[in-house]
């Protein structure tokens, strides 16, 4: 069903529509949102996600191609000597906690689960290293599943738009969630993580050059 088909079967809210008017806005800006990790395969992406805490996507992505060159599958990593694995990543930080993350993590998948990365989300979670936002990337992008990923800028930007007035990351995915149609989740992260990074930046939003301002109340409140 589309977006303006669901609308119209429904009884929105005024916030219901304001955030269909959104997402109408944000799809149009942004068509071509997408995760920015490079991956070609779930393990790729789920060891990616979890070495993208606390540093951006695109630092990943410069240490990623000798990782997977080195190591491609659970069973390679897990094996691996945590020295060179530590040298491979030491790029993006914490290296020696990143690094003790994701062969504890190829470990895991070996011994529970054949190499394979399981696409259920309480699963995913009980993986080391693998949190909710890293668990909802992964099931959302690559298994297809309706899943909004709830990193800085998707809080962020939720909280400006009136959508949640929290910071609790299981908090704002409940609000956000709750205005729009499952089928929108996914996309959805997408779409607002380009917004963030392009126009509604932390400190200084650029709102005058803003597809949704006239919908924001924050717009030209926020230094």
């Amino acid at each position: 069903m589309s977006n303006s088909a669901y609308y119209a079967s429904v009884h929105c809210s005024p916030a219901q529509s304001r955030a269909h008017e959104v997402v109408r806005r944000l799809r149009a800006e942004y068509p071509d949102a997408r995760t920015s990790l490079d991956h070609s395969s779930a393990f790729e992406l789920l060891v990616a996600t979890v070495l993208s805490a606390q540093t951006t996507d695109a630092r990943v992505n410069t240490v990623t191609p000798e990782l997977f060159c080195r190591w491609p599958d659970p069973v390679s990593l897990a094996a691996a000597d945590f020295a060179r694995v530590e040298a491979t990543i030491r790029p993006l930080g914490f290296q020696r906690r990143r690094a003790g993350q994701v062969i504890a993590l190829s470990q895991a998948l070996v011994n529970g689960f054949d190499g394979k990365v399981p696409s259920d989300a309480a699963v995913l979670e009980s993986l080391p290293g693998v949190g909710r936002k890293t668990a909802n990337v992964v099931r959302g992008d690559w298994f297809g599943a309706r899943a909004l990923t709830v990193d800085t800028h998707v809080g962020r930007l939720a909280r400006r738009l009136g959508w949640t007035e929290s910071s609790s990351p299981a908090v704002v995915e409940r609000d956000v969630c709750a205005l729009l149609p499952d089928a929108e989740w996914t996309q959805m992260s997408h779409d607002l993580i380009w917004h963030g990074r392009a126009v509604c930046h932390s400190r200084h939003p650029e709102c005058e050059e803003c597809a949704i301002a006239d919908l924001c109340p924050s717009a030209g409140l926020v230094d």
